[in-house]
């Protein structure tokens, strides 16, 4: 049998910033069987954020930053939501059925938060403590071109996610809006204040500056994309990186 992957992927920095990779992995633990998915669907965009890992590890080396990874798929469970609420572990995803999700007993479940869910969440808690008195904290996401549930083509290239808290937000928008050639989204194509449980319970619960950013996951294929969005995003950051360390 194949090796269980581990709930998290932990990188130590200097800088008092920490990047977070919900949806890094579409590794479904061996004993689960592949949920009982096709192939494909086990690597498609139901299971992760394809690019997302490149890019958050690249921007944590171009800012010194702490970044921790999930090492499991969103449908084994989503560390995006709340534990055992709706798309914790979903019985579907765009359209696609999870047989290994259907009707789970309540035992289940909770292994499932146990094992992967809560290990995820102590190591952020963990690192933000680690990373300093009051680091900032970033997550990095992919959102597909097109869902099949919706089929009209997503336009944003990018999309900045916040929920109560624009101190990072704002910037960010305004220092990505001056590039030409890029279509950028605010609280799109989600909403940070319906889907932002991380961020909400590791970072905006303790008053830490914090923002989500959504790369459209078609502008993330080429062999050098998460460096040219790592570049692009962490001199759009360093500006607010910089007052925040000041005060």
């Amino acid at each position: 049998m194949d090796e269980a992957p581990a709930p998290y992927r932990l990188i130590p920095g200097t800088a008092e910033v920490v990047i977070l990779c919900d949806h890094a992995s579409a590794a479904i633990p061996p004993e689960l069987d592949g949920l009982g998915l096709a192939p494909t669907a086990r690597t498609a965009h139901i299971a992760w954020d394809p690019g997302a890992a490149p890019v958050a590890l690249a921007l944590a080396r171009r800012l010194d930053a702490w970044a921790v990874l999930s090492g499991i798929s969103r449908l084994v469970i989503d560390p995006n939501r709340p534990p055992g609420g709706p798309g914790s572990i979903p019985a579907e995803s765009d359209g696609v059925a999870v047989p290994g999700n259907q009707a789970l007993p309540p035992e289940q479940i909770v292994t499932r938060i146990s094992r992967w869910f809560d290990p995820y969440h102590q190591a952020i808690a963990h690192t933000i403590r680690a990373a300093g008195p009051a680091p900032t904290v970033v997550a990095i996401h992919s959102f597909t071109p097109r869902l099949a549930s919706c089929p009209t083509p997503r336009p944003w290239h990018v999309g900045i996610l916040w929920n109560q808290d624009d101190r990072l937000a704002a910037p960010l928008l305004a220092e990505l809006r001056s590039c030409p050639d890029l279509v950028v989204g605010d609280n799109q194509p989600y909403s940070g204040r319906t889907t932002n449980y991380t961020l909400d319970c590791q970072a905006a619960a303790f008053g830490l500056p914090h923002v989500s950013i959504e790369i459209r996951q078609d502008l993330l294929t080429a062999p050098d994309a998460a460096d040219l969005w790592a570049d692009r995003l962490a001199a759009c950051l360093r500006p607010s990186l910089q007052r925040q360390a000041a005060e």
